[in-house]
């Protein structure tokens, strides 16, 4: 069974970075597509990046705008979200997620999720 981890989360300042990390549990993470998503209080799950188990092929919901970043060490079973610019409307509780078949967008379709990791961006 996979089991996943995220770190990075916190409290920051419009403007400031973060970089989310996502860790697996064993190998068999390198084969899958991996993600991330956010959900703040009172809003559904959202998607906010994905990438191929090759890393070769990262997408991005439009709303990001070019500010984060997806990506992957197959070597060392990690996932990265490097998010800069942020905003206050980026609060939100940040989850890794890895799907057996395609790159999904729908949460429905992941397999494995992380717990979770808080980001909070002040004004």
């Amino acid at each position: 069974q996979v089991q996943l981890v995220e770190s990075g989360g916190g409290l920051v300042q419009a403007g400031d970075s973060l970089r989310l990390s996502c860790a697996a549990s064993e190998p068999t993470f390198a084969l899958y597509a991996a993600a991330w998503f956010r959900q703040a209080p009172g809003k559904e799950r959202e998607f906010v990046a994905a990438v191929s188990r090759s890393g070769t092929y990262p997408y991005y919901a439009d709303s990001i705008e070019g500010r984060f970043t997806i990506s992957r060490d197959k070597a060392k079973n990690m996932v990265f979200l490097q998010m800069n610019g942020l905003k206050p409307e980026d609060t939100a509780v940040y989850f890794c997620a890895s799907a057996r078949l395609g790159i999904p967008r729908s949460p429905d379709e992941y397999d494995y999720w992380g717990q979770g990791t808080q980001v909070t961006v002040s004004s």
